[in-house]
């Protein structure tokens, strides 16, 4: 298939879907659907986001098919509410987002020369700085969701003020890490939350600057755990296990 047929049959395949989800929001559509809205779908979002990690992580490309699509459905969900309260629809989505990728990659769609994955981040950054009007410091402390999980939300915190200058060495962050732990393990019932916020920060930017993902790495050694104790499997109550 041509090229230009190809981007024709998938636009079309598109405009369906838009189509469809119209349908479903209308009078005549599904009763569940017209009665969401954004914040009603924020969980939903939140769950199709992890479904599709969870397939990532198995390495179930055929799995990863379907629950991208589920994600989608979400885009489409949110895009079609903000079209109907008149804000956008889907083309600004898709516009917007055009445009974006366009204007971050000056070395791919301008002349400018960037040989490296971190130089790319840097530039990165910088456009969103200037995009935005902050500074390096303002930057640092915006743009990360409170909906993230705590360590994934540490890790990106933390990467961030690196760019922004403040960060310090492996050595440092070892250093914290053995205070913290000292301080919790010293912590009374009042004190201990606290502490072990220290102590799981401390964990958290010692793997940023061993290049380990916090997040994942924990994800792997809760699945490693569940296994080894051979616990009920999710959805599995204890008593249906006993």
């Amino acid at each position: 298939m041509r090229h230009g047929q190809a981007e024709a049959r998938l636009g079309g395949r598109f405009e369906e879907l838009v189509a469809i989800m119209a349908r479903l929001r209308s009078p005549e559509g599904c009763p569940w659907d017209r009665e969401q809205d954004h914040r009603s779908l924020r969980q939903h979002l939140l769950e199709e986001a992890y479904e599709v990690l969870e397939t990532i992580d198995a390495g179930d490309l055929h799995a990863l098919r379907g629950e991208l699509g589920d994600l989608l459905l979400q885009v489409l969900f949110h895009a079609q509410l903000a079209s109907e309260e008149g804000e956008f629809d889907i083309g600004g989505v898709i516009r917007a987002l055009r445009d974006k990728l366009v204007t971050r990659h000056p070395h791919v769609f301008g002349d400018k020369q960037i040989e490296t994955p971190e130089a790319v981040v840097t530039e990165w950054e910088g456009i969103k700085r200037r995009e935005r009007s902050q500074t390096v410091q303002e930057q640092a402390a915006t743009g990360i969701p409170k909906q993230l999980p705590a360590l994934a939300r540490a890790q990106t915190a933390l990467r961030k003020a690196a760019r922004a200058g403040v960060s310090g060495s492996a050595e440092e962050a070892a250093r914290a890490l053995a205070q913290s732990q000292a301080r919790f393990a010293g912590a009374d019932a009042a004190g201990a939350e606290q502490a072990l916020g220290e102590l799981l920060f401390a964990a958290v930017d010692l793997a940023r600057l061993r290049g380990v993902e916090a997040e994942q790495a924990l994800r792997e050694r809760v699945d490693r755990f569940l296994r080894e104790v051979q616990l009920p499997a999710s959805g599995e109550s204890e008593e249906e296990g006993e």
